[in-house]
């Protein structure tokens, strides 16, 4: 009999670059890292930006965006990949096309639209691949309000309209949804809204009074290296979204802007 494969699961992030070292693939690979998950990248845009916007974004060709993706499938067992910015119809195509070839066990799916700052990410002809590609290909959809108002096209006010929200996005073909709840005001606790159809949960947090920058990008990151660690789907988004409470609890302010830049390590030294 062949010998198992006895390579450890690496996490890929395919997503954009983020020069200020908050958000985005460098989020990323620092999340991975501090679960002690070796991570690889690929590069679908670049952008410049730092805790004060973004000032210019370059989308690379797909065909070279394709040739990353394939490098990493050659070469390591991937446990679990996240998806982060895709800005274009095309490069959304290109992605769907690779993960339906490779077919991955956990694909993370953050549907990133609108940074921090409020520049938009995502250009308009890409919302329709966004659902018609990735959405049924996607183990979870973790939208924030903004992103669910977006895709579902209306507003999400108050706690009965975000419960709703998840039954409609989880309609829209991913097995699992964790809304997020940071956006929603009017709490002094902060409730994040898991579903897979069979499963519910709500994970409270106190919310604190930071506004943080990379946050999305590194809740669905930790929950693809709890995937790649064994975690159920639940236990994942729980563990992932303590672990981004304590890494924005221990945030700082390495910029001019008003944005905080989350403690990837802050297990290390809390």
């Amino acid at each position: 009999m062949p010998c198992s494969d006895t390579r450890p699961l690496s996490a890929l992030t395919i997503a954009g670059s983020d020069s200020g070292g908050g958000a985005g693939i460098q989020a990323d690979l620092k999340t991975f890292a501090a679960h002690g998950v070796h991570g690889l990248s690929a590069v679908a845009a670049l952008t410049a930006q730092h805790t004060r916007g973004v000032t210019a974004v370059h989308v690379p060709p797909v065909a070279f965006l394709r040739a990353q993706i394939d490098a990493c499938f050659d070469d390591f067992r991937i446990g679990a990949v996240k998806l982060g910015m895709l800005a274009n119809a095309a490069v959304i195509t290109a992605v769907a096309d690779a993960l339906e070839h490779y077919k991955p066990s956990y694909i993370v799916l953050d549907p990133v639209m609108v940074a921090t700052s409020g520049a938009r990410l995502l250009e308009a002809d890409a919302l329709d691949a966004l659902r018609t590609r990735l959405f049924p290909l996607a183990t979870i959809l973790t939208p924030n309000i903004p992103e669910a108002e977006l895709l579902l096209g209306h507003p999400i006010t108050d706690s009965a309209i975000a419960n709703a929200a998840v039954v409609k996005l989880l309609a829209l073909g991913a097995r699992a949804v964790l809304l997020k709840g940071g956006h929603l005001q009017g709490s002094a606790v902060m409730i994040d809204r898991y579903s897979d159809g069979r499963k519910s949960a709500e994970f409270a947090h106190d919310r604190l009074d930071v506004e943080g920058h990379g946050t999305g990008c590194t809740l669905a990151s930790a929950i693809a290296a709890n995937l790649c660690l064994g975690m159920t789907l639940p236990a994942a988004c729980e563990a992932a979204i303590d672990y981004v409470h304590g890494a924005l609890r221990h945030s700082v302010r390495p910029g001019r802007g008003h944005v905080a830049v989350l403690d990837h390590f802050w297990r290390n030294h809390s």
